[in-house]
């Protein structure tokens, strides 16, 4: 079996090649080290504050003109915010915006009343651009301006706290074997992971298979290649090759990554960890990552290695591989968009279009309780896709590798298919 052996031969060659090279050594410890800092972003915060005498509070002055409604203003505030710290002030409006700009405040607050005798709030800050402390303040005015409402209304305290009380809501799903809120926010967890790493795989692995292929050409590396390996062994090795590299990289990411959050699990609480929990994901949920990842990589692998072949310059390899990466990008975009309606009618078709099929599929695989043949049938057409573009690639492959100068896309599909018949 030559042939088996000339791809286990370009396969090793591939890989070792990639992995001692500076490059991968470089990018592999940078995004680890990112990857790291990223899930000890909380200790870093609080070393960072404790050497530049910091506190983590947010101070900011209150100038009461309302004769008695600040003190409550300041409790509200607090409450929803503990990290507040409220500066009862006086009047000097020149004095606070000088504090401000000097940074001994984040901003000042002007508490009055209306000519209706309801509380009002001007809020004077250096910049616009944050909305989150505007809009806890807006909160705790609205929160002020109900009790001086219930006030004046002669409520009492009983029934102040029933006109507060959230609205009693609960969602129930009728449908058979329908997930929980609970295991929908574990799965968008996965998914959204999955989504970006597949992203980013496919845009960085892919074009690494295009380039290494139009580099090999423009050395004219390849009319000595050809003589000794076929060219199929020589495409399937590449691509194999460069997967096992992706691999290797990512299970080093993936892995220190969870194993910090692992261990940072208690810091890292609120916001992302709240809502999208990864302790309790199902093994199916796993299981259909891990293929619809491989065989996504694989197809597009499989698209860039024969784009490739139809270059003769590294800086044409980029243009070439654009439509591919478009494909990706759109796939990507209908995934994000459809993780809010997974069962919309346009998420149901394109994840049936091989293209979008690992992204898209997954998505509704991990958000809905589908059918088991809707995921196989997924599967076999992603296969059997795959299957088509290996045997097409694979003809323009053996072409491609012999033709030489400016590309252009549609006319090298065709003479490459021509000049494949005269490739032994």
């Amino acid at each position: 079996m030559p042939n088996m052996n000339n791809f286990w031969v370009v396969f090793s060659h591939t890989y070792l090649t990639k992995i001692k090279s500076r490059q991968f050594i470089l990018t592999t410890v940078i995004t680890l080290l990112i990857i790291l800092a990223m899930a000890n972003i909380t200790k870093i915060i609080g070393t960072i504050q404790e050497i530049t005498g910091e506190d983590g509070k947010t101070r900011i002055a209150l100038v009461d003109e309302t004769n008695g409604l600040g003190e409550s203003f300041k409790e509200i505030l607090i409450a929803i915010n503990p990290v507040f710290e409220i500066q009862t002030a006086g009047t000097n409006y020149e004095e606070l915006k000088n504090h401000v700009f000097e940074g001994e405040l984040e901003a000042y607050i002007q508490l009055s009343l209306n000519d209706a005798g309801i509380p009002k709030v001007v809020y004077y800050s250096d910049s616009l651009t944050d909305f989150v402390l505007p809009s806890q303040v807006e909160a705790a005015l609205q929160q002020l301006k109900t009790s001086v409402v219930a006030s004046e209304m002669n409520l009492t305290a009983e029934e102040l706290a029933q006109l507060n009380a959230p609205a009693e809501f609960e969602t129930v799903g009728i449908g058979e074997n329908v997930k929980s809120q609970e295991e929908l926010s574990q799965a968008r967890g996965l998914v959204y992971v999955l989504l970006f790493v597949m992203y980013f795989a496919v845009i960085l692995y892919a074009t690494m298979i295009a380039t290494e292929v139009a580099t090999e050409k423009s050395s004219r590396v390849m009319e000595i290649l050809i003589s000794s390996v076929h060219p199929v062994a020589q495409m399937f090795g590449k691509i194999f090759g460069v997967a096992s590299v992706a691999l290797t990289q990512l299970i080093i990411w993936l892995g220190a990554g969870f194993l910090a959050i692992r261990n940072n699990m208690e810091e890292l609480t609120g916001g992302f960890f709240d809502v999208f929990g990864f302790e309790n994901t199902s093994l199916s949920t796993i299981i259909y990552a891990i293929v619809f990842f491989l065989l996504g990589f694989l197809l597009y692998a499989t698209i860039a290695a024969f784009l490739g072949s139809l270059v003769s310059r590294i800086e044409d390899a980029n243009q070439v591989i654009v439509p591919l990466i478009w494909l990706v990008a759109i796939a990507f975009v209908l995934a994000v968009f459809g993780l809010g309606t997974p069962d919309a009618g346009y998420v149901t078709i394109t994840s049936y279009i091989p293209f979008f099929t690992p992204m898209i599929m997954f998505m509704r695989v991990g958000l809905l309780d589908l059918p088991l043949w809707e995921p196989l049938l997924s599967i076999v057409l992603l296969v059997v896709t795959i299957i088509l573009f290996a045997l097409l690639g694979a003809r323009v492959y053996k072409g491609g590798v012999l033709m030489y100068g400016r590309s252009n896309i549609f006319k090298d599909l065709k003479q490459a298919l021509q000049l494949t018949k005269k490739v032994k």
